[in-house]
């Protein structure tokens, strides 16, 4: 996990519409990535790479069990950590008004 990620980058993930709703869903804890997927209206391989950037950087983990399955778990901390940061301040108007682009 390396602290040298693209914060813009991150906030664009973050407020993706499909991936702030699959973020939305892991508040309440641990979900699998079939889960997810289905929930999106996805294929899982594309849950993967909606959050890959974020399972890169931590934001977002992924364990696997020894059938192969994927969960994946939020650390929101982490996550606010980006969205609190005065210098992201902008960014962040810009990734809500984005999403609600998405949603008009």
């Amino acid at each position: 996990m390396d602290s040298n990620y693209d914060r813009d980058k991150i906030i664009n993930c973050m407020f993706d519409p499909v991936t702030s709703l699959m973020l939305a869903s892991l508040e309440d804890g641990k979900k699998t990535c079939s889960f997810l997927a289905q929930q999106s209206n996805i294929t899982e391989k594309n849950v993967l790479e909606c959050f890959s950037y974020l399972i890169e950087h931590g934001f977002v983990l992924k364990e696997s069990d020894l059938n192969g399955d994927y969960t994946l778990s939020a650390n929101f901390d982490k996550l606010s950590s980006i969205v609190e940061n005065s210098d992201n301040f902008d960014a962040a108007i810009d990734g809500l008004e984005k999403m609600d682009s998405y949603l008009n």
